[in-house]
């Protein structure tokens, strides 16, 4: 039952998440309810501050600066459904916009370069200059910015992040991000971490911080009741990849993805925020290389991989490729789900690579276990 105060809130997200319980789509959890309630007293403080200018304190800060919301937990729990509830349910008075958090930081990178060789004759600014005005072209008249997994992996991001966090807060952007990582882990022994620590420090002062650490993973669940590597290849198994792949966006927006490394551009056919699908062609009968697949690894949590066949001496290259994806994958902990003309232990039957395949067999294998997939 919700108390008279929170029915008083905010009333489309929350009841947006109720239609989802009444109708099957998704199970009581309780950590998933408070959640809701947090992005509903949210929704309604951005409609307050919009229609009087002076808004209501949401969380009892010392401050009256912008408060934003940070959502933390494993794959699964519910973060990105939650998040595409609070972004499609606020009042229409206010100005959101959600983006992937790697996109939005491969576009500000992107951004400085270009302003560096414009520059360049005239000396140019300091990477905080740019950064101050890339939020401010990019989050002009923002209300609210949705960050879809958050993550920091990477030292240049690291060092920009604490300045560009800054300029949201200072200029009354509200932020709500979904992440894997609590606030304290993120960015954990990376390199010159301790100028990354303020920045940790200003997510907690400035964001309500609001775990979801329910004991249901509906998409692990459904990995491990219906598998995750399915031979031959045939109907049959092109039936079950796509059913799984159904579930696995589980109605999110599906569209090609471009993906840049060091000036290439990696194009995924089929994409979601953390979700991707392709095929053996477009991994392995590409040059690509391991720069290129962990750049994979790092954005999607879940890869789909269609139509890998037998290898022999005549797909020596495609071999060392794959065995290259699977090391970049299983190091990251990414999901895989595959389509493959033959049984794991028979998929190589060419001798250039024998002994090194079996480290793929065996990592292979262990990909489709049970504690891997909870891992």
């Amino acid at each position: 039952m919700q108390d008279k105060k929170t029915q008083q809130m905010n009333q489309p997200i929350l009841d947006a998440y109720q239609a989802l319980l009444d109708s099957g789509e998704i199970q009581p959890d309780e950590d998933q309810h408070h959640a809701a309630q947090i992005l509903s007293r949210l929704a309604e403080r951005l409609r307050k501050k919009k229609e009087d200018g002076k808004g209501w304190r949401l969380f009892k800060k010392k401050h009256d600066g912008p408060t934003g919301v940070y959502m933390y937990g494993g794959v699964g729990r519910g973060k990105s459904m939650l998040m595409d509830l609070f972004h499609r349910h606020l009042p229409d008075s206010v100005c959101a916009r959600r983006v992937h958090f790697h996109e939005f930081m491969i576009d500000l990178h992107d951004y400085i370069h270009q302003k560096r060789q414009e520059h360049k004759k005239g000396g140019g600014h300091s990477p905080d200059t740019y950064v101050a005005r890339f939020v401010t072209e990019r989050c002009k008249n923002l209300d609210v910015l949705c960050f879809d997994e958050f993550h920091v992996t990477d030292v240049a991001d690291a060092m920009l992040l604490g300045r560009m966090f800054e300029e949201f807060f200072r200029r009354s952007v509200s932020v709500v991000c979904t992440t894997n990582w609590m606030p304290d882990l993120l960015y954990r022994d990376g390199l010159q971490r301790e100028r990354f620590v303020p920045v940790i420090e200003m997510i907690k002062e400035h964001m309500m911080i609001v775990p979801l650490d329910g004991d249901i993973d509906y998409r692990l669940r459904s990995l491990e009741e219906n598998g995750v590597y399915f031979s031959p290849l045939g109907l049959a198994a092109e039936r079950k990849i796509d059913a799984l792949f159904e579930d696995m966006t589980d109605e999110q927006p599906v569209q090609p993805a471009r993906i840049k490394v060091k000036g290439r551009v990696i194009t995924v056919p089929q994409s979601t925020k953390n979700v991707a699908r392709m095929s053996f062609h477009d991994l392995c009968e590409k040059p690509l290389g391991a720069e290129d697949y962990l750049a994979l690894a790092g954005r999607y949590q879940i890869l789909f991989l269609d139509g890998v066949p037998r290898l022999g001496y005549d797909r020596r290259n495609e071999t060392k490729r794959l065995m290259t994806l699977i090391d970049a994958l299983y190091d990251n902990g990414v999901k895989l789900i595959v389509t493959a003309d033959a049984p794991i232990e028979k998929l190589y039957t060419g001798q250039d690579h024998a002994f090194e395949f079996q480290r793929t067999v065996s990592r292979l294998i262990e990909m489709c276990s049970a504690a891997y997939l909870q891992k």
